[in-house]
């Protein structure tokens, strides 16, 4: 972590010294006096003038004052600073103050009396040496090789864009189901080749709201691409352009350089039953049978009839490892869309809904809660769904909420818990349908909506109103004990369409919990719904590493074409968020400072050196370009000023060039103060 930090420092105090070099080379090249090349702002640490050598602080004053004396001769004008505050950089030149339009020289080799085109070489002269500096990273990159995601699609959220997409030549193919399918590979978006997932998502993020963007998909067993015009939508968890796709997923077991991502990772291999094969571990046979793809564990299980699997993998070391797992009983699933528009699919049999747990809990413990907690109650919802219980915890974002928890068999109290702003208390939620038959109520319709795709009656269960906390006891004079069991003894007796339930109604002040009759009367199509549920696979999908593929070039000149391909991508990309951000398709929340960077580079630096350099290369081309937007203060306000002197003779009139320096501080001192509460925002709370 320390070293992925101190190495993602050392490369934006590279990235910066580049700049600035650049305009240092540039005035020496146009004759302008350089009076100081600082990386850094604040006081000098220390110091170096020919003539005087290396010292403490800064040697400005001694020089000045043997300037005056006319003891100077021998001594050089330019001194090379290293200042406290390691954030940036600056070439200061005579007569030229960013801060102080009014700071003017006569002298000859002043920034002043530099003819205009000169000065304009000098201004951008440092985002040139940024452009240069990325295209040569991305060279070195692409002729090694970057691992990345590959263009493939493996999840596809439900009543998403992505799920509700008709091919334009879907007829034609003898294409039935619309939606793109896990598996997919994108083999253009928007006109251009994606090398790689990421060129898929950032595309759609900065798409134009409301318009379609083209994809051709290839999918196995169709000869032709499939030809998609998909318009994006605002996710409402994120507030950013979504098709509502994820990355495939790879047969590799995850594993992460990371301790705390270990960590995590060997508990989940333990609750998935995979702790024996191992992380890293490649998914290599199922029951005998060579893999292809990750998702043949899912059409494994779909043709199992519940049966284990015998899964076959190969560790990192060699050796070979077989786990045996059983598919999981496929439940109904119902969407429902909270207030703000999120939606969620409710998992349920015949209408009876399994109550929400803690599936993982945040390492921290800020909440109190525990891995495997049941919620009792949240708020006012007692014994919630995953429906109700995240609906009610964000209602209450940015406040708190009160939480009942089930833990070793007794209630627990933990009192006010803190909702972050994004309606979050810190855990992994799932579901106790593995392990109970305790179910909650079934979603309020003044409360949830349902999707005009998916308008339904209400299912059996939910009309026998039951009292959340209730549990089934027994199904058709068969004992249950979760979700599987019910859906198997629903199945066996659904031909009689009136099911006997033996049910444990909660206990209440007035009563114990008492056990009652009920009957389950099935309608025609429940009875065929449940009938044809499947097995699913036990193993999820994001438990494997996503699909990769190496962006390597062929040769010099290839790794040559794509550092530029790219170049001009992240710049383009970069100018088209600001042009989004105006639009409103991007918000000013979703914007970085120093700090949500650093971290961002201490992320992928984990990666690996090569990803380091990739960031190093986009952070270069998104200093270029920020640097260069016609705003005061920056190079890019400073070169429009000069422009305008070169075309009429004349400079900018000095109050309106002091009105903009105020506007420009003004600007950047408010976007500084956003980005930075947007990364402790992001760091700390969400």
């Amino acid at each position: 972590m320390l070293i992925d930090l101190f190495l993602v420092v050392v490369g934006f105090s590279l990235i910066i010294f580049l700049h600035e070099l650049g305009h240092f080379v540039a005035a020496r090249w146009a004759g302008i006096r350089v009076l100081a090349f600082a990386m850094g702002f604040g006081p000098a640490l220390f110091s170096f003038r020919k003539g005087l050598g290396m010292r403490g602080g800064s040697s400005e004053a001694h020089y000045i004052a043997m300037v005056k004396a006319g003891t100077a001769a021998g001594v050089s004008s330019t001194e090379y600073r290293w200042n406290a505050l390691p954030l940036g950089g600056y070439v200061k030149m005579l007569g030229q103050d960013d801060a102080d339009p009014t700071a003017k020289s006569d002298a000859p080799d002043s920034f002043q009396m530099c003819v205009p085109w000169k000065r304009l070489v000098v201004i951008s002269a440092g985002v040139v040496m940024n452009m240069i500096t990325a295209a040569v990273l991305f060279v070195v990159v692409f002729s090694i090789g970057l691992e990345t995601e590959s263009p493939a699609i493996g999840m596809v959220a439900p009543n998403s864009p992505a799920a509700k997409a008709v091919a334009t030549n879907a007829q034609n193919l003898g294409v039935m189901s619309p939606g793109l399918k896990p598996g997919d590979v994108v083999t253009r978006i928007a006109g251009e080749e994606p090398l790689s997932f990421k060129d898929v998502a950032m595309e759609v993020l900065m798409s134009a709201k409301g318009e379609p963007i083209d994809l051709r998909i290839s999918r196995p067993g169709i000869a032709e691409s499939l030809a998609f015009s998909i318009v994006p939508e605002t996710d409402k968890s994120s507030r950013l352009l979504s098709l509502g796709i994820a990355p495939a997923a790879s047969k590799v077991l995850r594993t992460s350089p990371s301790a705390a991502e270990r960590e995590l990772i060997a508990k989940d291999l333990v609750a998935f039953g995979l702790a024996t094969a191992g992380p890293g571990a490649e998914l290599t046979g199922i029951d005998g049978h060579a893999t292809a793809s990750v998702y043949d564990l899912a059409n494994a299980a779909r043709a199992s009839s519940g049966r284990p699997l015998s899964l076959e993998f190969t560790r990192p070391d060699g050796t070979g490892a077989v786990v045996s797992v059983t598919p999981k009983a496929e439940l109904s699933r119902r969407l429902f869309a909270l207030q703000d528009g999120i939606a969620i699919e409710l998992a349920h049999i015949v209408g009876f809904v399994p109550v929400m747990k803690v599936e993982r809990a945040d390492e921290t413990g800020k909440s109190g809660l525990a891995s495997q907690d049941i919620f009792a109650r949240i708020g006012d919802v007692q014994w919630p769904s995953m429906l109700e219980g995240i609906s009610e915890i964000r209602r209450r974002a940015g406040k708190t909420v009160n939480i009942v928890v089930l833990r070793d068999g007794a209630q627990k109290n933990l009192g006010e818990v803190k909702v972050s702003s994004e309606g979050r208390v810190g855990f992994v939620p799932s579901s106790t349908a593995d392990d109970s038959t305790v179910i909650a109520r079934w979603p309020s319709a003044t409360r949830f909506e349902l999707p005009d795709e998916v308008k339904a009656d209400l299912p059996a269960g939910a009309i026998l109103g039951l009292p959340p906390g209730s549990r089934i006891l027994k199904v058709a004079g068969e004992p249950v004990g979760n979700f599987t069991e019910i859906r198997n003894a629903v199945r066996a007796a659904a031909g009689s369409r009136n099911i006997g339930l033996l049910v444990q109604l909660p206990a209440t002040a007035q009563a114990g919990a008492q056990v009652v009759q009920q009957t389950l009367a099935l309608s025609k199509v429940e009875a065929e719904a449940v009938g044809g549920l499947a097995w699913m696979s036990p193993v999820p999908a994001d438990l494997f590493q996503p699909r990769q593929t190496t962006l390597r070039a062929i040769s010099p000149v290839a790794a040559i074409g794509m550092g530029l391909h790219e170049t001009k991508r992240v710049m383009l990309q970069t100018y088209v968020t600001f042009a989004r951000l105006f639009q409103g398709s991007v918000k000013v929340e979703h914007l970085s400072g120093p700090i949500g960077i650093a971290r961002a580079g201490v992320q992928l630096a984990d990666r690996g050196f090569i990803w380091l350099l990739f960031f190093m290369a986009v952070i270069s081309i998104n200093l270029a370009v920020v640097n260069f937007l016609p705003l005061p203060i920056v190079d890019g306000g400073h070169f429009v000023f000069i422009l305008y002197e070169q075309f009429t003779g004349k400079p900018v009139n000095v109050a309106v060039q002091n009105a903009a320096a105020l506007a420009g501080l003004a600007f950047i001192g408010c976007m500084f103060l956003i980005v930075t509460y947007n990364d402790l925002a992001n760091w700390l709370w969400r």
